[in-house]
């Protein structure tokens, strides 16, 4: 069963169509209850209008004989106040729900039609004589007449007369026309609601066949991408503007995306190994020049190679936890105190704060990170000084470091955040770094829910400004 409802289109077919069946039974139902009910209905008021016209008779002093009971074969019987059967249709052989125990008027109804004392005249509920009264008592039977039983619907009407008292007249009427109407509606309702399901399943089965048919194009290319490791492939996108159109748009966009990782990442690697090949080569020449010619081994270069390369494998391991998506430890760090604790011991760098405190939430060591490595693009690039400002604007922490070097040109203020990038003028200056200091100083800022840019310094060298969420 779970393979067979394995599919969206199944499980879609099989949903529209118990929901349909469910309705169609609900609906159905209904219809029989409401067509029963109405043929019900007008069954009682056509026994009811039967007794009516027998009560008119009476009440006109029509003698029993003389009655009109074998109307439409419908079953007639009239009783006097004690329930003593007086008159009834003449092919009448069998009747039950009415009350009365016999089916033929007794041999002498005159003798029981005599003078009654005012007390029992008390019974047709105060009619007057040649009155029919308002009440109607509908019953349920059967009836035999000439030989055919069938069900009934019985209406009970009582009249006042002048010389019988009060009597009651019992008219049937035939609930054939309910029970054939019932049992046609239920045998059409039973081989057409199947049919309709059935119909009802096809076409979901179908429209679903057709609306999913786009779903696994997608499927099949992204099997395709994934076995070609062809990441500039795209699913194909149909011309529909629905949900399914959204989907391949949004595979799309997270396929580029992942290209562009991907790419950057070949870029990150092939860039670190450019970058560790020329103090690894160094060293080793190193290295190898002294263990030939121990009189001249460059210690100092040496180290300053070794020295070199923990930072850059330091650089490397701060930015794969970034990329990894690793959180900063949570902590309060006060920007001012941070700042004069990086520039202590630089000269040149001045450290000037607005407010006396300006804490932040987040981690301290890569926000020292962050302002050391500015500090230090700064000091690079600088004429004579550094200026450090720390100030808080409404709910944001703001750490400023402007130089009054020759500033970074407008077109090139967003690609010195990337990694391994130089700018020309750098390289001459660059003592050793790697192109890293500034993208990891961005990427901890975002990390830290912060901005970082770069703009012109009112000394007309390079500003940039760190914002982070101030702590409350």
């Amino acid at each position: 069963m779970s393979r067979l409802l394995g599919s969206v289109r199944a499980r879609a077919t099989l949903a529209a169509t118990l929901v349909v069946a469910v309705a169609l039974v609900a609906a159905g139902t209904a219809v029989l209850l409401s067509l029963r009910s109405n043929l019900l209905g007008e069954a009682g008021t056509s026994a009811e209008r039967s007794a009516r016209e027998v009560a008119a008779q009476l009440a006109a002093g029509t003698p029993y004989d003389d009655l009109s009971l074998d109307v439409d074969d419908r079953p007639v019987q009239v009783a006097d106040e004690n329930g003593v059967l007086v008159a009834a249709g003449e092919d009448l052989e069998r009747i039950s729900g009415t009350g009365l125990d016999d089916v033929r008027p007794s041999p002498s109804p005159a003798a029981t039609t005599g003078d009654e004392d005012d007390e029992d005249r008390e019974d047709g509920e105060g009619l007057e004589p040649g009155e029919i009264g308002e009440g109607t008592t509908i019953t349920d039977g059967s009836a035999t007449i000439d030989g055919d039983t069938e069900d009934y619907r019985f209406a009970a009407v009582t009249v006042e007369t002048d010389d019988r008292g009060t009597l009651t007249v019992y008219a049937g009427s035939p609930l054939s026309a309910e029970h054939g109407a019932v049992r046609t509606a239920l045998t059409v309702m039973l081989i057409g609601f199947p049919c309709l399901a059935a119909v009802v399943a096809a076409v979901t089965w179908l429209v679903t066949r057709r609306a999913l048919r786009p779903v696994e194009g997608i499927r099949r290319e992204m099997a395709a991408i994934t076995a070609s490791e062809d990441l500039a492939r795209r699913v194909p996108v149909p011309d529909t503007h629905d949900e399914v159109a959204r989907l391949a748009l949004t595979t799309n966009e997270t396929l580029a995306a992942l290209q562009t990782s991907v790419e950057r990442q070949r870029r990150f690697v092939a860039d670190a190994s450019h970058e560790l090949r020329s103090p690894i080569a160094s060293l080793r020449t190193q290295l190898e020049v002294g263990a030939a010619h121990p009189e001249l081994l460059d210690v100092e270069g040496a180290v300053e190679d070794t020295v070199r390369l923990q930072r850059l494998a330091a650089d490397l391991l701060l930015l794969a936890r970034l990329d990894a998506g690793e959180r900063p430890a949570d902590g309060r760090v006060d920007l001012a105190a941070l700042a004069r604790e990086q520039a202590e011991g630089r000269p040149g760098v001045a450290v000037r704060s607005s407010d006396p405190q300006v804490t932040v939430e987040g981690s301290r060591g890569q926000l020292g990170r962050v302002l050391a490595n500015l500090l230090d693009n700064a000091q690079r690039h600088a004429r004579a000084t550094v200026e450090v400002s720390v100030r808080r604007e409404g709910g944001t922490a703001v750490l400023a470091v402007a130089d009054d070097g020759e500033g970074v040109p407008a077109a090139d203020r967003d690609r010195i955040f990337e990694r391994f990038v130089r700018l020309d003028a750098a390289r001459s200056r660059d003592d050793g770094g790697a192109g890293l200091g500034l993208a990891i100083a961005r990427d901890v800022a975002v990390r830290h829910a912060g901005t970082l840019t770069v703009r012109e310094a009112p000394q007309g060298g390079a500003l940039f400004e760190l914002r982070l969420p101030a702590a409350p």
